[in-house]
């Protein structure tokens, strides 16, 4: 299988693009960084230099010929501003699933966030605000395309080690924590179910096998 995965020097994306490569799968990382390029192809990844901010669909699509699956897994990460919570959590997630239409790439899996889908809460920092909406744009832009979506929303991620227990389900889910490694783990066995095509399922570490849960849904 070759994987596109936007984002592709992200925390996840490493550990998914380890995971893949270490199955004998290919995956294929976007960076908007040159310098990024070798952390990707440390992790088994092949590294793409595309800035999704100012790439076209068109050019996006070309770098998609030959992919069986995509996965947006790309942020504005800590530090940016309400703009590129836009520009980067909405827009390039837009500008992939267009260009992933274009090339008849079907297969889809957004990363998304717990809290995406409805409005912030009063109070809410400004910024988390943004970045809520736009994770909302984003899911709401990619249900309404012509692939095979997933979309899944963690809770809040950790760097702990993946402890292969999850809470795995359709939305509402009680708000948690979980490893982005067994986030990465989660992605891999979507991508292996297509099954789970126009779900969006929410994600926290659990008692339930990861494998075990993909399966029940």
């Amino acid at each position: 299988m070759r994987v596109l995965i936007a984002g592709g020097h992200g925390k996840i994306a490493l550990l998914l693009e380890r995971r893949l490569a270490e199955r004998g799968d290919q995956a294929v990382g976007l960076v908007r960084n040159p310098d990024h390029r070798a952390d990707v192809e440390s992790a088994g990844g092949q590294a793409v230099v595309c800035d999704l901010e100012s790439a076209s669909a068109e050019q996006v699509a070309k770098l998609l010929d030959g992919a069986d699956a995509v996965v947006f897994a790309a942020g504005a990460g800590p530090g940016s501003g309400a703009a590129r919570k836009d520009t980067v959590d909405r827009g390039a997630s837009v500008l992939l699933a267009e260009a992933a239409e274009r090339a008849g790439v079907r297969r889809f899996v957004q990363i998304s966030s717990m809290g995406a889908g409805a409005p912030p809460r009063p109070g809410t920092d400004e910024v988390w605000a943004a970045y809520i909406a736009a994770k909302t744009a984003a899911e709401d832009d990619l249900r309404g395309r012509d692939l095979d979506w997933t979309i899944l929303r963690p809770g809040g991620l950790t760097d702990e080690p993946g402890a292969g227990g999850v809470l795995l389900a359709p939305s509402p889910v009680p708000r948690g924590k979980v490893a982005r490694d067994d986030v990465a783990a989660v992605v891999v066995a979507l991508l292996d179910a297509p099954r789970t095509a126009g779900m969006t399922l929410e994600l926290v570490e659990g008692d339930v096998p990861l494998d075990r849960a993909v399966q029940a849904l």
